[in-house]
């Protein structure tokens, strides 16, 4: 009798021990970083490879878990029950109901699961040829039962196939660096950076393009000493060239060009024939991606390109280093001009210039302004309002009000910017 009730404790210590295998189990591959396993199994570590393998199949995986998790528990009970009822007769349900609840509870799900999630990575390591062995014994009927619970699910409606999956690769990625900024792993600059790099694909040329009346350009027809003295001060490289009308841009000349045809045979500026030094134009979509541009920069072995709309006409330019400030922020070296878009004031609110692209003003100050239907401040503000408002109107909205400070014409040149007090 005695030895009969110490083999029965024994087994239900054995299941508790068991579940507590399953649970750590389950939380510890569903909650370990792919990214990182893969790392260790190009590595050479074998049982990353093997968790790999495991969390490819998930929902075979987690049924698997599941299905033994329950089996240990429901035999659990089953000998806890019939040993308290031993012990203490009819009453011994409800003792094996309370003592079960607790230690399945506490030493079966919250310990193992907190251990677990503690550190994910090592603990999937080290449960991983175990639950191999728990997948294979449990795989077909964990088949099976999926296959059942799709078909009931699927007369309503919800699809789970296993891929489907509700976020694309670039919003999993968006989403996990937005977390670690959040957790502290992360710095700003890192996040932003990381963040331009996944938005390449989303954004235009004309979004990061220099506008037309901001280009500055030479007339062909200008005299050649002339060309040569604006090439040289110009805080560019490489200008356009136009010929009888700003719109009619008939190619680039680079600074270089111009002083290796200078050094050649010691010309002077007058000598020069411009136009055996420019090169000819690129003209590019105003919608292509920044993406394929940046790749069509690469292959092309070029920095610059004119941007044309539907109709052909010349919108503006687009250079190399503007994809690459999109990713790394503003690029400046010691002969650029410094750009003040914007001007922090001491009662917290910002001066800001209309020409402002909305993606430079949130990322300097960290606010999430939308830049879908307008790329500038300006540009919002007139969206917004549906109207050009006149000079001191103030419009509020997403969460900010902006006052007109300054408007030329149709354009908004200045506004001010503060926080909404919320109360």
């Amino acid at each position: 009798m005695i030895l009969s009730l110490a083999a029965v404790f024994l087994a239900i210590l054995i299941l508790i021990m068991l579940s507590a295998f399953f649970s750590g189990s389950e939380t510890a591959l569903t909650a370990t970083s792919r990214a990182r396993m893969m790392a260790l199994e190009k590595n050479g570590n074998g049982k990353a490879g093997l968790v790999n393998r495991l969390i490819e199949k998930r929902d075979r995986l987690i049924g698997a878990i599941l299905l033994g998790n329950n089996l240990v528990n429901i035999l659990a009970s089953a000998l806890a029950t019939s040993f308290f009822i031993e012990l203490f007769g009819a009453a011994g349900v409800v003792y094996a109901t309370i003592i079960m609840t607790i230690i399945v509870v506490v030493f079966a799900e919250v310990l193992p699961k907190s251990w677990a999630i503690s550190d994910p990575d090592r603990f999937a390591l080290s449960i991983s040829t175990p639950i191999r062995w728990v997948v294979f014994l449990f795989g077909p009927i964990t088949a099976l039962v999926t296959g059942v619970v799709r078909k009931i699910l699927s007369k309503s409606g919800v699809n789970l196939t296993p891929e489907t999956s509700l976020l694309s690769a670039h919003e999993e990625l968006r989403g996990a660096v937005a977390l670690l900024h959040r957790d502290g792993s992360v710095v700003k600059d890192d996040r932003d950076r990381l963040g331009g790099l996944l938005d390449l694909h989303e954004l235009e040329v004309s979004d990061v393009m220099i506008h037309r009346t901001n280009m500055e350009s030479l007339d062909i027809d200008t005299p050649v000493k002339k060309i040569v003295s604006k090439v040289i001060e110009s805080p560019y490289t490489r200008l356009p060239v136009w010929q009888n009308e700003p719109d009619n841009i008939i190619g680039f000349i680079h600074a270089k060009d111009v002083l290796r045809a200078m050094a050649n045979r010691g010309k002077k500026a007058s000598e020069l024939d411009i136009t055996k030094i420019i090169s000819k134009p690129w003209f590019v979509p105003e919608t292509t991606s920044l993406q394929n541009q940046l790749n069509a920069f690469l292959r092309q072995k070029t920095h610059i390109a004119l941007v044309v709309d539907e109709y052909g006409e010349v919108e503006g330019l687009v250079t190399l280093e503007d994809i690459l400030e999109e990713i790394v922020g503003e690029i400046a070296d010691e002969h650029d001009q410094e750009i003040t878009g914007f001007d922090p004031q001491a009662d917290g609110s910002v001066i800001v210039e209309g020409s402002l692209p909305i993606r430079d003003l949130n990322r300097a100050l960290d606010w999430d302004l939308p830049d879908e239907e307008a790329t500038t401040v300006a540009g919002l503000v007139i969206h917004e309002a549906q109207m050009i408002p006149d000079e001191k109107q103030t419009f509020t909205f997403y969460g900010k009000r902006f006052a007109i400070l300054k408007r030329e014409k149709n354009r908004i040149t200045k506004l001010r910017i503060r926080n909404v007090l919320k109360g």
